[in-house]
C-alpha cells in the first residue's frame, strides 16, 4: 500500500538507534537514554494501586482530573510563580510528548515557519513537519552557552516564522534561560508577533538558582502556552503523564484535538500525578530534592572527569546531561560515539542527533548511577588514549 511521503521522509530517532544497538550488546553501559534511574517513589505508586483497587478505571474527563488540574494550578503558583486557572487553562495529557504535539497542532498552519534551537530535543523538528509547518533551526552555539540569544533569534524570524520553542532547561546542553536572557528576546518576539511554545520539563532540575518560566516574565504570557509533567521530576517515564498550561482560547484548542486522537491520560496515572503534587506539597517535594541532590553529585564527578580527559564540557545548570564536545581527538561526535561503543562498550548519543549545531559535540546523560558513571569514564579514557596511540 501506498504511505505518506512525509512520514517515509523522516528519519528515525538519533537517540534510540544507538539505545537499538546496546540492547544486544552484552556488558554494554548506556549513557544514552533521558530517563532518570530512580524507582517511581512509592507513595505515588501506592496512590496508583489504591485508585485500581477502588475501581476507578473509568474514563476521566477530557481536560482531566478536576483534582489534578487544581493540584497543577496550585504547583506551579507555589514552584514557579505562574498561575493558571484550573478551570480553563489547564489541560492533562499522555505525557509531554502529546502536550508538545496538541501546542504545535493547533498553532501552525500548512508552510508556517517553527524556530527550533540547535542543539535541542530530537522530536521538535520532526513533529512540526508532521503538522505541516516548515522547521527552522536556530543556532546555539557553545559560545554562547547554547543559550537562544536575540540577534540569533532575529535572523532565524526573518525566515517567516509563527511560532518559537524554547526548551529549557535544555535536552542536550544543560543550558537555562534566566529572566534577563528571556526578557532580551522580548523585542524580537513581539516583532515577528511570535506564539511561544516554552518545553519546561526539566523545570526541577535547575542546579544553580531556580527555574524561570518563560510565561511569568513580562510581555509573554498571553502568547505563551508551558508544557511541563511528571516524568523527569518524579521519576514517573512509563506512566505518560503530563500537563500544558495556556490561555483558555488556546487550551480550547488543544482540548478539541485531545477529545479525538487521545480522549484523556490513563487515569491510574493521574491519581499517581495526585499524589505526586499533593502529598510531594505536604513535604516540600522531598523526594524530588533528594533525586536531584543526587543528579547534582553525579553532574560534578562526570564533568570533572570529562575535563581531565581533555573533553571540554561546561558544567550544565540543568537536565541531567552533559554536552562534551570531542574536537580535541581529532573526531567528530559521530566518529567518536561509534568508536567508543565499538571498542569500550559504552553508548553516547552523538550530537548531530539533536542538530548541525552539535556535530562536534556527544550527550552523555548521568541519570544512572554514580557506579556505573566511574565505569563509563574509565572506558572513555582508555579509549580516548587508545586512539591518541594508533595516531
Amino acid at each position: 500500500m501506498r504511505l505518506n511521503k512525509t512520514i517515509l521522509q523522516i528519519k528515525p530517532s538519533g537517540i534510540r538507534e544507538f539505545f537499538d544497538i546496546v540492547s544486544t550488546m552484552p556488558d554494554a553501559l548506556s549513557l544514552g537514554v533521558g530517563e532518570p534511574d530512580f524507582v517511581t517513589p512509592w507513595y505515588i505508586r501506592d496512590a496508583a494501586i489504591k485508585s485500581v483497587q477502588k475501581g476507578y478505571t473509568a474514563y476521566t474527563s477530557n481536560r482531566g482530573l478536576r483534582q489534578l488540574c487544581e493540584e497543577i494550578s496550585l504547583y506551579l503558583d507555589k514552584r514557579f510563580g505562574a498561575y493558571y486557572d484550573p478551570t480553563d487553562e489547564i489541560l492533562v495529557t499522555m505525557g509531554a510528548s502529546e502536550a508538545i504535539d496538541l501546542a504545535l497542532r493547533v498553532l501552525v498552519e500548512p508552510g508556517d515557519g517553527v524556530l527550533v534551537p540547535s542543539p535541542s530535543y530530537v522530536s521538535y523538528m520532526p513533529i512540526t513537519t508532521l503538522c505541516g509547518g516548515r522547521p527552522i533551526p536556530v543556532e546555539c552555539p557553545e559560545e554562547d552557552g547554547f543559550k537562544l540569544t536575540p540577534d540569533a533569534l532575529e535572523r532565524a524570524a526573518a525566515q517567516g516564522a509563527k511560532v518559537l520553542i524554547m526548551p529549557y532547561p535544555n535536552n542536550p546542553t544543560g543550558a537555562v534561560m534566566s529572566r534577563e536572557d528571556i526578557a532580551a528576546l522580548l523585542p524580537v518576539v513581539e516583532k515577528y508577533d511570535l506564539a511561544v511554545i516554552s518545553d519546561e520539563i526539566y523545570a526541577e532540575l535547575t542546579y544553580e538558582g531556580k527555574h524561570v518560566s518563560v510565561a511569568t516574565v513580562d510581555g509573554f504570557r498571553e502568547r505563551t502556552v508551558t508544557i511541563n509533567g511528571f516524568s523527569k521530576a518524579f521519576s514517573m517515564t512509563g506512566w505518560r503523564l503530563g500537563y500544558t498550561a495556556a490561555p483558555s482560547d488556546v487550551t480550547a484548542a488543544m482540548l478539541k484535538v485531545h477529545q479525538y486522537t487521545a480522549l484523556c491520560a490513563p487515569t491510574p496515572s493521574q491519581y499517581a500525578g495526585l499524589a505526586a503534587l499533593r502529598d510531594g506539597r505536604y513535604d516540600g517535594y522531598k523526594a524530588v530534592e533528594e533525586m536531584k541532590e543526587e543528579y547534582n553529585r553525579r553532574r560534578r564527578f562526570i564533568v570533572g572527569e570529562l575535563n581531565s580527559m581533555g573533553l571540554e564540557c561546561k558544567l550544565p545548570g540543568g537536565a541531567f546531561y552533559v554536552f562534551a564536545n570531542v574536537s580535541g581527538t581529532g573526531m567528530d561526535g559521530q566518529r567518536f560515539a561509534r568508536g567508543l561503543l565499538a571498542a569500550e562498550k559504552v553508548a553516547v548519543v552523538p550530537g548531530d542527533a539533536f542538530g548541525d549545531a552539535g556535530k562536534n559535540h556527544i550527550r552523555l546523560s548521568y541519570a544512572t548511577s554514580l557506579r556505573t558513571l566511574m565505569e563509563a569514564s574509565e572506558r572513555i579514557s582508555r579509549f580516548i588514549k587508545r586512539d591518541a596511540q594508533d595516531k
